[in-house]
């Protein structure tokens, strides 16, 4: 199959199978949104909707939490993975906000990864979901469901390359929805361990499972 067949037979099944698909992170502002991101790397969503509520009545905004010591962070998200890091990430961010962004968050990737804890996939996170940019977020999910269905040829060994050459094939407007597909499938069918291939409609173009059938 050539490589704009599969990618056009792949999203046409995400698009029927879930036709919608948003992010699993809880957030009324894109500051929170922000504070979600860096708080769920190598962490769950669910785990990180269960302490993002408390931290952001308590620090609601940018000006509030630069005036937070990182201790009193901690206290707030304790549960989550590297929450000592996270602490001082959420406050050098927020005061960094403050000082260089009066307070928004801003827009570009430039700009979005010179803030402490932001690299380039929360801040493809942020321009994809905040601000509807065509922007490509590669996470483990993305990364593994990729290589396993075929859509990334095996040399794209970084989330980086594997971003290069999703972005090439998927057509600008939906790459937004295709981040979330792409993680959802990711999450609840192509799971890591344990895939369930038995319930995804992908099985007869997916180069992993026809690796399988051949053995």
């Amino acid at each position: 199959m050539k490589k704009t067949d599969l990618y056009k037979y792949t999203l046409e099944y995400f698009e029927k199978a879930m036709p919608v698909a948003e992010t699993e992170l809880n957030y009324d502002t894109p500051f929170s949104l922000l504070v979600a991101v860096i708080l769920s790397a190598q962490c769950t969503d669910k785990r990180v909707n269960m302490v993002t509520p408390d931290l952001m009545a308590r620090y609601s905004t940018p000006e509030e939490m630069s005036l937070a010591h990182p201790d009193e962070i901690y206290n707030y998200i304790k549960s989550v993975s590297y929450p000592n890091n996270k602490a001082k990430h959420l406050v050098g961010m927020a005061r960094k906000l403050c000082s260089d962004f009066g307070g928004e968050v801003p827009e570009t990737l430039e700009e979005l990864v010179t803030l402490p804890g932001v690299g380039r996939k929360t801040a493809n996170v942020i321009q994809s979901v905040v601000f509807n940019k065509s922007a490509m977020a590669v996470d483990t999910h993305v990364f593994r469901v990729s290589h396993r269905i075929g859509l990334v040829p095996k040399r794209c060994t970084t989330p980086y390359s594997v971003e290069m050459e999703l972005v090439k094939y998927i057509p600008q407007e939906i790459i937004p929805k295709a981040h979330h597909w792409l993680i959802l499938h990711g999450r609840y069918v192509c799971k890591a361990r344990t895939p369930d291939c038995s319930s995804c409609g992908l099985t007869d173009i997916c180069r992993e499972y026809g690796n399988q059938i051949k053995k």
